[in-house]
């Protein structure tokens, strides 16, 4: 059985007194070898982490006795090695940034759909699905059919919206992204600008993932995570992208066989982007990541930190 269980998270709550909850948590998981990242905010928590067996379950509950989390719900999957370098409990004004304070997911938000009835309703010709994640996610795999918004952050997604409404006002609209947080937060924004007939895929494309058959499935493609496995695939195996630690973008096999990709320094997607100096300083970087894994030790220098990949759907930090 793999050593560490990964275990994703969220939950929209009134949180007021949120930063109160900071060092107790930082402390339980550091108690427990805990790693990853957990997001407070006075509209609740968001996270990933990863650990062992017992001492996951020891920080969801504590988590469950935050006010309003009593029923949190949360998803699993495991890894033979530690997919994230350290702890972070960070305070944010979103646990999921849209830029629309009046949007209160837990005052309001769309209709939730099993993962077991979600190919019926994607099916209608009448339903429109949007898929809510960001257009590199989307270029990884996504459902067939579905609209992309084209967005390099969720913030745009008002924007798109707004931009969009004739064509979004009275259809039926069915909303998803990779655990949930991100597509209920685009069902709440939806309703208040008064679109009534809006749903999303509870627990999201994980979920489905995990839950609906391979043979049955209508999904295309892997699914971007917010960790170093970088895709998944149905069951939620690691899939076959890879990361580049220089632009943080995911890479497909052939992507690494290109002249432009030097580990940790850069690819095709970012080789035009970055200059010279930057390159040289990538370059030192991976030389004592490599270093530092031939003596099985951490590295834990500033600026690999600094360039570290995203852990939870709060991409756009």
């Amino acid at each position: 059985m793999s050593a560490f269980v990964i275990a994703a998270f969220y939950q929209f709550t009134d949180l007021p007194d949120f930063t109160d909850y900071q060092a107790r948590l930082t402390t339980l998981g550091e108690d427990e070898t805990i790693t990853g990242t957990i997001l407070l905010a006075s509209e609740g928590l968001n996270g990933t982490i990863a650990g062992p067996r017992a001492g996951i379950n020891r920080m969801l509950a504590a988590l469950r006795t935050l006010p309003g989390c009593k029923a949190m719900p949360h998803k699993e999957s495991f890894h033979h090695k530690d997919p994230f370098y350290r702890l972070k409990v960070r305070l944010k004004k979103e646990i999921v940034s849209m830029g629309v304070p009046t949007v209160r997911p837990a005052d309001r938000v769309g209709t939730y759909v099993a993962p077991e009835a979600w190919n019926d309703l994607i099916s209608d010709p009448d339903v429109l699905v949007i898929d809510t994640r960001n257009r590199f996610e989307v270029a990884v795999g996504s459902f067939k059919n579905a609209v992309d918004p084209q967005t390099t952050s969720f913030r745009d997604f008002p924007a798109w919206v707004e931009k969009n409404r004739e064509h979004l006002e009275g259809r039926k609209i069915a909303m998803f992204c990779t655990g949930g947080i991100r597509c209920e937060k685009a069902t709440s924004l939806l309703l208040s600008e008064g679109m009534d007939e809006v749903y999303h895929l509870e627990g999201g494309i994980l979920s489905y993932l995990e839950t609906v058959p391979e043979a049955q499935s209508l999904w295309e493609g892997e699914c971007f995570v917010f960790d170093h496995r970088v895709s998944v695939t149905h069951d939620l195996v690691p899939g076959t992208y890879d990361m580049c630690h220089a632009c943080r973008m995911p890479l497909r096999p052939e992507e690494k066989n290109s002249p432009l990709y030097v580990k940790g320094v850069s690819c095709p997607k970012c080789h035009a982007d970055s200059s010279v100096d930057q390159k040289t300083r990538f370059a030192q970087r991976q030389l004592q990541i490599d270093l530092a894994k031939a003596r099985n030790e951490p590295h834990m220098g500033k600026v690999y930190e600094d360039r570290d990949i995203p852990c939870t759907e709060d991409i756009e930090d």
